[in-house]
């Protein structure tokens, strides 16, 4: 259902996996900066997929479950996992706002990984996602904004993928107040919202709210700074509420089975990372 407001502006409504939303666009990009967006009054953050289906699945079930009104996907959806195509094709379907992510780039850009790690399995698994994907699925990820500001019932939320400025710039709890200045910039909003290091966060700063969702796909036990990680059998994404401009952000935790997330990730054997994903499942 849609229909052009003035000037030509378009109203969209759609459904996010059985919840509804609305929002009134302006300009030629819908998801860019200077649109204006009319919003439900909570929202999804999912972020990190990493071509992770099961754990998609399980996260989609829960924002459904309890009743949110819109998903916003902070980006690194198709790579290192054993389901890219699959991950794309959900979210294609939910038909959500996307923001580029590291990885996203990486799938576009062949030799930008290069400036991020050396790290063979990393290399070798995000190209073997890659030659997966057809040239519909890298159109979607270069459709992905690189970042999004909206209202949330009046309240301001502002998201990315790393930093406002970077999708490789990690954002931390120990991150110190004077560089999280500089990287926050001045986008004026309540609730500053990426993802990139897989590990979940709500830090109060000056006022305002920092938060990363966490990862879907591959969280981490701890911050893991170039060495491998430990993926844990969970699957993780925060929510944002707010009632008469109050808001309240969550932290969601979801228990997935070890026994499935190494049935998935052994359908793909000839993934350079399965076996790095076997030993954290097995």
């Amino acid at each position: 259902m849609g229909g052009l407001g003035c000037d030509g502006q378009v109203w969209r409504s759609g459904r996010a996996r059985g919840a509804p939303w609305r929002a009134f666009l302006c300009g030629s990009n819908p998801w860019d900066l200077a649109s204006f967006l009319v919003m439900p009054q909570s929202l999804a953050l999912i972020s990190d997929l990493h071509a992770n289906l099961l754990a998609l699945d399980a996260v989609l079930a829960d924002v459904e479950r309890r009743g949110i009104d819109q998903v916003v996907c902070l980006g690194d959806v198709a790579t290192l996992g054993p389901k890219p195509n699959e991950v794309i094709a959900r979210l294609v379907e939910l038909g959500c706002p996307c923001i580029m992510g590291n990885h996203d780039a990486f799938m576009l850009d062949p030799d930008l990984i290069h400036s991020y790690t050396e790290a063979p399995v990393v290399v070798d698994a995000v190209q073997w996602c890659r030659q997966r994907l057809g040239q519909a699925e890298l159109d979607f990820l270069a459709s992905f904004s690189s970042t999004l500001r909206l209202e949330l019932d009046g309240v301001g939320v502002y998201l990315y993928h790393g930093t406002p400025s970077s999708h490789m710039t990690e954002l931390l709890a120990v991150t110190p107040p004077e560089q999280l200045d500089a990287e926050l910039g001045d986008v004026d909003a309540l609730v500053y919202a990426g993802g990139h290091t897989h590990l979940q966060m709500l830090r109060q700063h000056r006022g305002k709210w920092v938060v990363n969702p966490g990862s879907v796909g591959m969280p981490f036990e701890q911050s893991v700074s170039g060495t491998a990680p430990v993926i844990l059998p969970h699957a993780e994404y925060a929510s944002i509420w707010v009632e008469e401009g109050r808001p309240t952000v969550m932290l969601h935790r979801l228990p997935l089975s070890p026994q499935a997330l190494y049935d998935q990730a052994n359908l793909a054997p000839d993934n350079p990372i399965t076996s790095s994903l076997l030993a954290c499942y097995g």
